[in-house]
């Protein structure tokens, strides 16, 4: 019975292996979004610099936060979480996961509040710039507590969900899940952006 399975187990990743193929696609979903956690965990880095330098009265630029902020909403939330959020969540959830018990309520919940913490960072930036210190303490605190969370939030997913998702998800899902990927990029980023996002982070990582 064991040998029988990993039969099958070897068979599956061999079907696996040819969808992905003969779509173009060299990479799993999970390892798509195992990419886009690492690009994630730069800016995270980038935004707990800048967020310790205002702690400690450095100087903050109104620009260079916007532009943080705006990664997390556009890159992280609407583009890397839409992937989970509407197409491998969901598609667990048709495998046999509950979607608003267990692991995916725990990631949805860690979502929803992560787009909290964003908002109120994003409301006190601009009194934060004038010199606000109440709206700077929030802006940190609010930033930094994302930072937390988010890091924590990949760590699940890197090592627990998404393998569980490649051991419940047939072959076909996992080619499936590859293209609808590619057109949450085009229909929600559009052309360039995914990649201009990446040069962006990447620069900051550099001038830390």
């Amino acid at each position: 019975m064991h040998h029988q399975g990993i039969v099958m187990m070897a068979r599956e990743d061999a079907v696996l292996e040819a969808l992905l193929h003969n779509r173009g696609l060299t990479m799993r979903p999970t390892d798509t979004l195992k990419h886009e956690h690492q690009i994630i965990l730069l800016a995270l880095g980038a935004v707990e610099r800048e967020m310790r330098q205002a702690q400690k009265g450095g100087p903050l630029s109104e620009e260079r936060v916007g532009q943080m902020i705006d990664f997390i909403r556009n890159f992280a939330d609407r583009c890397h979480h839409a992937k989970e959020e509407k197409l491998l969540f969901l598609r667990m959830q048709e495998r046999g996961m509950p979607l608003h018990a267990g692991p995916l309520a725990v990631m949805l919940q860690e979502h929803d509040e992560g787009r909290r913490l964003v908002r109120v960072a994003a409301e006190a930036l601009p009194r934060a710039a004038l010199g606000d210190t109440a709206a700077t303490t929030t802006l940190t605190t609010s930033l930094l507590t994302y930072v937390q969370l988010l890091r924590a939030h990949i760590d699940k997913e890197d090592n627990i969900l998404y393998p569980m998702a490649d051991q419940m998800l047939t072959a076909a899902d996992q080619a499936d899940l590859a293209a609808a990927f590619d057109r949450v990029e085009a229909e929600e980023m559009g052309e360039g952006t995914h990649e201009r996002y990446h040069q962006l982070v990447h620069e900051w990582a550099g001038q830390s």
